[in-house]
Parts: structure tokens; sequence; C-alpha cells
């Protein structure tokens, strides 16, 4: 165990996150930058951090994360899917807990496309009587 590094990937939205964890003090750096640095919004924290809290590992692990697309609410979830599935490699103990909470499923909203005669997916061109 002098050098394991367990990973997983996390996507939500068009967001891909590439998680790695290292045995550690519990320091998460995504894309070079510490959490506090990344991400500006406390709730946003909160998500990313929430596998290692269900599963007391906070302390235990090192997270280092590349990722990329999407806006910072997408990022946030896909890093927090790729924490809960890097967890399962380190223990598969841990599944029932991460699934009852809900961070194994890969969240399938996605953007809806835009459909020919309309300014939008669902937006209608302006109705004018004259």
């Amino acid at each position: 165990m002098a050098n394991t590094k367990y990973c997983g990937t996390g996507r939500r939205k068009s967001s891909v996150a590439r998680v790695y964890l290292v045995p550690g003090t519990g320091k998460i750096t995504i894309n070079k930058r510490s959490i506090d640095e990344y991400f500006g919004l406390e709730t946003l924290k909160v998500i990313v951090r929430q596998p290692l809290v269900a599963t007391e590992t906070a302390d235990k692990f090192d997270v280092l994360v590349n990722v990329k697309g999407g806006g910072y609410t997408g990022q946030a979830g896909a890093v927090r899917h790729g924490i809960a599935r890097a967890l399962l490699t380190v223990d598969a103990d841990y599944r029932p807990v991460l699934k009852a909470a809900g961070f194994l499923t890969r969240d399938p909203r996605m953007k809806e496309r835009k459909k020919y005669g309309l300014k939008a997916a669902r937006r209608a061109p302006q109705f004018s009587k004259r």
C-alpha cells in the first residue's frame, strides 16, 4: 500500500470528472487548485464532500480531480459521482451506504435538443395576430 491510487469517473450533464483517491489527510485538489479556490459557493463544496462524509473517510484520503466541461454545478455533481465510484474501488462495503444516499446513480437529465420550426427546445416563435 505504498503508492496506491484509486480512481473513478463521474459524469453529470456535460461535465466529466476523473477522480483519484490517494491515502492522505483529506485535502481536495481540483484542476491543481484547492476546493476553496475552485468552487466559490459553500453548497458546491458540501456536494463534493458528501460521499466522503457518508462513508466517514473525509480525513483518510487526499482527492485529486481533473474535471472539464459544463458549468460549476454540473462539475460539482460530476466530482461527487467520481468520488463515490472511487470509494467503491477502495472498499466494496461502502456500496449500500452510497447507493442509499443516491451517489452512485448517474443523473440522466440532459439539455433537450432544439427542434426545427422553434427558437429553442420548446420556445415557439412569438405569435402575432396581424
